[in-house]
C-alpha cells in the first residue's frame, strides 16, 4: 500500500496563496498527510529536499515557477533515496508543466499525487541539471531580464512585451555544435535543447520533444539576414517560422561559442563558451497525467 504522506516545497511567494492553502486542505481531508516548508533564499529547496527525505517522506511536492521545478528535480535526482515528485506550477511560463498537460490549477495538480510516477530523463549542462529546457542566444536573454513587476502584471505576455521592446539588441552569436551524427556550424539567433518543448512562456521550440526517451532535442534559429525579420514577426505572434530551424534529436551535444553564450536553464542564467549537454536517462520519477504528451507511452 502507498504510503500517504508528502512533503511540500513551496516557492516563499506563494506561502499566502489561498488556492494552495485551499488544495492542500483538500488532500488532507481526502487522507494525505500534507507538510508544508517555504523557501526563503537561494539554495532552500535543495535544503528542503534533504531534510524531507530524512524524516521518511517519499512524495515531494515542488510549488512554485520553473526555477523551483527544477531545483526539487535536480536535488532530487542527486539524493541517494528513492522518491518521486508532484509538480505544482505557480509560476509565470509553468513550460514543462503546460507541456506535460500537469493542470495549473492547485486543486487538480495536487490530485496527481494519486496518480502513478513515472520515470523521466533530465537534462545536464555541465554540472548542473534541468527538467525542461536550455535555451540560449536572444530568447535566454529575453527570459533571464523579463522583471519579475512585468510578470505580475502581463503573465506571460511579459516575455513577448520584454522581447518587442528589446528588439534593437538583437544580435547573432557564432557557435559551433556537435554530437553524435551530427554538425553544425554558423551564426545562430537562438538555441533550444529540449528536454521538455517550449520555453520563454510557451514558445514551443523543441515540438516532437519527449521527456522518457534518453534523447535532448536540439533546435537552432540560423541567423541570415532575412530571418530577423520574421523572427521580429514571430514575437508579434503573427508567423511560423519551423521550416527554419535546424533540429537534432541527441543523446549529447557540445556547444561551442568563441565569445560566449548567454544559456538559460530553466531560469537560472549560465555564460559559457564551452558546454556539454547530455540526457539523463531516467533520473527521476514524475507523477504526471495519463496521456501526458511528453511520454513516449502515455497512459
Amino acid at each position: 500500500m502507498i504510503e500517504r504522506k508528502a512533503w511540500l516545497i513551496l516557492h516563499g511567494k506563494q506561502a499566502l496563496n489561498e488556492e494552495v492553502r485551499q488544495a492542500v486542505q483538500a488532500q488532507r481531508e481526502q487522507g494525505w498527510e500534507l507538510l508544508v516548508r517555504v523557501t526563503w533564499e537561494a539554495g532552500d529547496a535543495q535544503r528542503l529536499v534533504a531534510e524531507g527525505l530524512a524524516a521518511g517522506y517519499r512524495t515531494i511536492i515542488a510549488g512554485g515557477g520553473d526555477g523551483t521545478l527544477r531545483d526539487v528535480a535536480e536535488a532530487l535526482a542527486q539524493a541517494p533515496e528513492d522518491a518521486s515528485l508532484v509538480l505544482l506550477p505557480l509560476g509565470t511560463a509553468n513550460d514543462f508543466a503546460r507541456a506535460a498537460g500537469v493542470p495549473l490549477e492547485p486543486a487538480a495538480a495536487l490530485a496527481l499525487l494519486n496518480a502513478p510516477a513515472r520515470d523521466i530523463d533530465l537534462g545536464e549542462a555541465g554540472e548542473h541539471l534541468f527538467l525542461n529546457m536550455a535555451t540560449g542566444g536572444f530568447g535566454s536573454q529575453v527570459t533571464a531580464n523579463t522583471s519579475e513587476d512585468l510578470k505580475k502584471v502581463l503573465g506571460g505576455a511579459a516575455y513577448l512585451f520584454t522581447g518587442l521592446s528589446r528588439f534593437s539588441e538583437l544580435k547573432a552569436a557564432h557557435g559551433r555544435l556537435a554530437g553524435p551524427g551530427f554538425e553544425w556550424e554558423g551564426e545562430l539567433l537562438a538555441l533550444g535543447i529540449g528536454n521538455g518543448r517550449q520555453a520563454g512562456g510557451g514558445h514551443v521550440l523543441c515540438p516532437e520533444a519527449l521527456a522518457d526517451d534518453g534523447l535532448l532535442d536540439v533546435c537552432i534559429l540560423p541567423a541570415p539576414g532575412e530571418v530577423i525579420g520574421a523572427l521580429k514577426a514571430l514575437l508579434a505572434g503573427g508567423l511560423v517560422l519551423d521550416n527554419l530551424f535546424v533540429r537534432a534529436r541527441l543523446p549529447w551535444v557540445e556547444v561551442h561559442a568563441g565569445e560566449g553564450l548567454d544559456i538559460n536553464l530553466d531560469g537560472e542564467p549560465v555564460k559559457s563558451a564551452n558546454l556539454r549537454f547530455a540526457a539523463r536517462a531516467k533520473a527521476l520519477k514524475v507523477h504526471l497525467p495519463q496521456n501526458c504528451a511528453l511520454l513516449s507511452h502515455p497512459g
